[in-house]
């Protein structure tokens, strides 16, 4: 404290060219050095003003710096600061003046919602310049750790009249004041934390305190801006604003929260001297809580009724990396429109092979897609580049560390995944730990990420709807025939030949179906198989397109059949995601783990003796079990009411 004062008395004695310096120096430093600061305060200018050029906020960031390095060596000199000179530097605007005479003229409680704007400490001298004598007047403040640091900062700010009530303890004075036609002060614009009431600002969720509403409307009080307008170095003019609301607290509250945005939207001064530094809107970035929003109350309601707008504006910007294999991304489908529910709030950008991208924009599964660059020596760059998205989340459906350096490299404050036993993960911020009893050859793979998702808050169950597949104009479809379209086959597995059903199985259960066309789905690299599946068969009568669609148009043609026998492959979980009745084979691998999660006619069939966890070679799978389970779903209610 003795240094710190030592230094304010030095500051209140310094030529004011010196104190201009020392401002731009210490703003520049801010800007320069603290590199974490600065990208708090352009992360919240990029979420405020998407739509503003970059140059234009990283213009006000610095703006921002400077006026809060001002700020800091005003409020060290104010206690030094003759009565002269502050009335030399700081005058009342006419709104404040005007309000004053009214006041005098005829007295009522007042409420003023005040806000860190540039300067603000100064906002004490009010009874020294005020034109009439002031009723009583007192400003909730939070106490601070040191007693002997709050003390002093009690007496020097006390020092012309305004009285500093402590948050502790100050409440039932601030009531008294209210009671006998005073006036209160009450900081409206920083984080409210889990007291606090959950608005909008900006377009973003915050938590908002209620007190100045509660004030106002218990004691019918007048609700009024009061801050400071910054008119050169060290200069200042106190302005007032009225506050129309409705006379409740939660109008209340969120007028004042508007008038801020509005303020802040519309002048750039005022915009480039609050204080872009506090994180206002940190509150629902508990990792326990993060997907979902939570809150004591919550008046977000409310205030899109006021706003005039249905929805919450999409302003958290989450990161989904999804996994690279087409089975693995379908499968994370449901849990994407649960986490859309659980936080309507959030922008979600997927980041996946770009060979997925057109599957997910159909699906409408994210509001941005983002292809994974080749790999190669620009590789990471492309993440690092991200870092001026400035993500607030990134949530790893990825197991490796590769992904883990992407979302590092991306600046994301959170990083989510999960870790197994044994495993370890040090890029992420939190992880789900798999309990070291869960058995995952037991429990399908969506279990697993939605106890992941979950543990991080998530609110609202898997929506396992088939999303279906809107081919669109231009993509290549099969019109569905009279007899309700072909059967398609799916007879490779493009990453584990032992999934693979013998292609003279295929060809067995072609042959016992005469009356029946075919259609043989597949990669480039099933073209081997596929081949061998169609050869010396009817065109006519099946055809093969293994190797000739891409994901949309796959999509497409599996549409027009009545169903699909595959193996345990991607085009599997894309069937039963567009709702296609479809017949899986299991053999080694695991249906329980990996099989079809989307409420659409499926019928798993594994070979005789086969575990339900799987194990057994698929070659063992008999033809004839395989026409009998089609023959059992063409002839069902489900089919007949899925056939076009």
């Amino acid at each position: 404290m003795p240094l710190l004062q030592i230094l304010g008395w030095v500051l209140a004695r310094t030529p004011e060219a010196l104190l201009r310096l020392a401002a731009a120096a210490g703003g520049e430093l801010l800007w320069r050095l603290s590199g974490r600061r600065r990208r708090l305060i352009l992360s919240n200018l990029s979420h405020a003003f998407p739509d503003r050029s970059r140059a234009w906020r990283r213009r006000l960031a610095r703006a921002s710096c400077r006026r809060l390095a001002e700020t800091a060596l005003l409020s060290l000199a104010t206690p030094y600061l003759s009565e002269r000179r502050i009335r030399r530097i700081a005058r009342l605007g006419p709104s404040v003046e005007a309000w004053a005479r009214d006041r005098a003229a005829r007295p009522r409680p007042v409420v003023f919602g005040t806000c860190h704007l540039a300067l603000w400490e100064s906002q004490t001298w009010l009874p020294l310049l005020s034109p009439v004598p002031l009723p009583e007047f007192g400003t909730i403040f939070r106490p601070l750790d040191h007693p002997q640091a709050d003390a002093y900062i009690k007496r020097t700010r006390e020092r012309f009249g305004m009285r500093l009530l402590s948050r502790r303890e100050g409440f039932a004075q601030a009531q008294r004041i209210l009671r006998e036609n005073g006036c209160v002060g009450v900081l409206f614009d920083q984080n409210a934390g889990l007291q606090g009431t959950l608005t909008l600002l900006l377009g973003r969720v915050c938590s908002t305190t209620d007190l100045p509403g509660l004030l106002a409307a218990k004691f019918g009080a007048e609700l009024r801006t009061f801050y400071p307008r910054r008119t050169g170095f060290w200069r200042v003019a106190f302005e007032s604003d009225p506050i129309a609301h409705d006379g409740t607290a939660a109008g209340a509250t969120l007028a004042l929260n508007r008038w801020l945005e509005a303020t802040l939207e519309r002048d750039e001064a005022l915009c480039a001297g609050w204080l872009w530094a506090h994180d206002r809107w940190r509150h629902q970035d508990i990792p326990a809580a993060r997907l979902r929003l939570a809150s004591k109350r919550n008046l977000l309601a409310a205030d899109l009724a006021a706003r005039g707008l249905a929805e919450l504006p999409r302003r958290l910007r989450v990161r989904v990396r999804l996994p690279n294999w087409l089975g693995d991304v379908a499968m994370a489908v449901p849990l994407l429109r649960a986490l859309r529910k659980s936080r309507p709030d959030a922008e979600l950008t997927l980041v996946a092979r770009k060979h997925f991208l057109p599957l997910l924009a159909v699906w409408q599964a994210g509001d941005r897609l983002e292809a994974l660059p080749p790999r190669g020596p620009a590789y990471f760059a492309h993440f690092r580049r991200r870092r001026a998205d400035y993500p607030d989340l990134t949530l790893l459906f990825t197991q490796s560390a590769r992904g883990d350096l992407e979302a590092w490299l991306t600046g994301s404050p959170q990083r989510f995944g999960i870790v197994r036993p044994g495993r370890r993960r040090p890029l992420l911020t939190a992880a789900y730990l798999v309990p070291g009893d869960f058995d995952e050859a037991a429990h399908p793979q969506l279990e697993l990420w939605g106890d992941f998702l979950r543990h991080f808050g998530l609110a609202e169950a898997p929506d396992c709807a088939p999303p279906g597949f809107d081919a669109g104009p231009g993509l290549p479809g099969l019109p569905p025939p009279a007899d309700g379209g072909p059967i398609g086959l799916i007879p490779g597995s493009e990453n584990t030949p032992a999934k693979r059903w013998p292609a003279e199985h295929w060809r067995t259960l072609i042959a016992a179906r005469p009356d029946r066309r075919f259609l043989i789905f597949g990669t480039a690299r099933d073209a081997a198989i596929a081949r061998a599946v169609a050869e010396g068969t009817d065109p006519a009568r099946v055809a093969n397109l293994a190797g000739m669609t891409d994901l949309p148009a796959f999509a497409a043609c599996l549409q027009t059949c009545r169903l699909l026998v595959t193996n345990d492959t991607g085009g599997m979980h894309l069937a039963n995601a567009v709702g296609v009745p479809l017949i899986a084979l299991f053999g080694p691998t695991n249906p329980v783990r990996t099989g079809p999660v989307f409420r659409a006619p499926v019928r798993i069939l594994q070979p005789p003796g086969c575990p339900p966890q799987g194990g057994r070679p698929l070659a063992d799978l008999p033809p004839d079990l395989v026409l009998r389970a089609i023959a059992e779903m063409e002839s069902s209610r489900s089919l007949n009411r899925l056939a076009r």
